[in-house]
């Protein structure tokens, strides 16, 4: 018995679609649809029949994607799509737009300002970290390091036929000068200098870059070469002033202080004389003018008292290198106190008062001003408010009408109570000036005792 074997209809999926596609022996109608042969078990007797079903084949790839397109949702609620968006106008997405450049302007400025603002700290602690520098290294202790003493170096000097003494470290005792120095480890240098037997001071400056000379010159001169400079001054002055150049260090000396604005002191010493202090210093100076060049004391003194008024020269006489020595290290030290005197100079002072006081009233052509004038005169006496003194110019605009009212009152006692009853308006409050500050601008008004004390 055979038993025919129904067909089934098989779907074909996209993937066994593409496939399919790919198979070159698949049989299609006209019409596109797969033939699919589906052989069947037959009896002995029909063995050689076959039947060829033709069956629908599925929409291809294109034509689901069609489909699934344009087919309506299912009904059984899976897949619900979202509702249209509405579309935006230009209007409003170039709103969105100028908002958002907006808001990147904003954090822009923002992260600028807080930048600026940074660096402005910086800059603000930079200054600050430089002045405290500054400051610290004006401070003499500090000062003292970029001081350098200069020394002349050891040539003898001769001007014209004239020769003076050895040069200055070529003396006797001059050691004692810079071993102290180096006691002290300050700074100094041996170079020549444009006056002989001169000691100078340079100061490095404050940025590390350069030094700058200071206005001292200390002059160490023998007596022999002091008394030669007396001469050519006392020549000098006889000749109603004209300059000599005779071999003096009084010529180098006036060329200098003509081109530069400097401060000499001459240290007078010699190191030959004996250590008899009677016999040295001006006595000894007027006694050997006297004796061999037969100047006398007021022709000396007359010299003298041209290089000091005249020429800023001055004069002192010391005993031996250990004096000048000992004048040369104060004059360091001061040097080092000088630049924090200036800047503590340059201070203003507390006790002025800034702003309008200071500056005081202004007075029209017209008057202007005048009444304002008037209340500052009366604030000047003590413990009289603003308001007190608001109060009497109100009464009295000006001084002369106060002093007619003064005028006015028969009795002393009136007159110093004139001002007592009025009422000052201050702080919602009210008050009487009362009888003490009115009796003290009656007597600062009316007194002819300039020593008067008003309180």
């Amino acid at each position: 018995m055979s038993a025919l074997r129904r067909a089934k209809t098989w779907e074909i999926s996209e993937s066994e679609e593409s496939d399919a596609e790919t198979i070159p022996d698949l049989n299609r109608d006209e019409s596109g649809q797969i033939l699919i042969t589906v052989s069947t078990d037959l009896t002995d007797d029909q063995s050689s029949d076959h039947k060829c079903k033709t069956l629908p084949s599925s929409p291809t790839k294109t034509e689901s994607s069609q489909t699934s397109a344009l087919s309506p949702p299912r009904s059984d609620g899976c897949g619900t799509p979202s509702p249209a968006r509405k579309r935006r106008t230009k209007e409003e997405i170039e709103a969105d737009r100028q908002a958002a450049r907006e808001r990147k302007e904003a954090r822009d400025r923002q992260r600028a300002a807080r930048a600026r603002e940074k660096e402005d700290r910086r800059q603000e602690q930079q200054r600050r970290r430089e002045a405290a520098e500054n400051l610290k290294s004006l401070r003499p202790e500090n000062c003292l390091r970029c001081l350098t003493v200069c020394i002349d170096p050891g040539t003898p000097c001769c001007l014209q036929t004239v020769c003076f003494s050895p040069a200055l470290l070529q003396q006797d005792g001059s050691d004692i000068l810079l071993d102290t120095l180096t006691t002290f480890e300050w700074r100094f240098s041996i170079e020549s200098q444009q006056l002989p037997h001169s000691i100078t001071w340079t100061r490095d400056l404050i940025q590390g870059v350069g030094s700058v000379e200071e206005e001292q010159v200390v002059l160490v001169l023998g007596l022999t070469d002091f008394m030669d400079m007396v001469i050519s001054g006392k020549k000098m002055l006889d000749s109603e002033g004209e300059e000599t150049r005779m071999g003096s260090f009084l010529s180098p000396i006036l060329e200098c202080l003509n081109r530069e604005a400097k401060k000499v002191t001459l240290l007078v010493s010699d190191s030959q004389t004996d250590n008899r202090t009677d016999a040295y210093g001006v006595h000894l100076l007027d006694e050997t003018l006297q004796s061999k060049l037969g100047m006398e004391n007021l022709d000396v003194e007359e010299v003298l008292v041209y290089l000091q008024l005249c020429k800023n020269i001055s004069l002192v006489f010391l005993q031996g290198w250990q004096e000048v020595t000992n004048h040369v290290c104060a004059v360091t030290k001061a040097l080092s106190k000088r630049p924090f005197k200036l800047l503590t100079e340059q201070a203003e002072l507390p006790f002025c008062v800034d702003g309008s006081w200071a500056s005081g009233v202004r007075v029209e052509r017209d008057g202007l001003g005048l009444i304002q004038v008037w209340s500052r005169q009366i604030q000047q006496l003590n413990r009289v408010s603003p308001a007190v003194a608001s109060t009497v110019t109100a009464a009295y605009p000006s001084p002369q009408l106060l002093l007619q009212a003064y005028q006015s009152l028969g009795s002393e006692e009136d007159r110093k109570g004139l001002l007592a009853a009025l009422l000052v308006k201050s702080g919602g409050k009210e008050r009487r000036i009362g009888p003490e500050i009115s009796a003290r601008v009656y007597r600062c008004f009316t007194a002819q005792n300039p020593q008067l004390v008003l309180d």
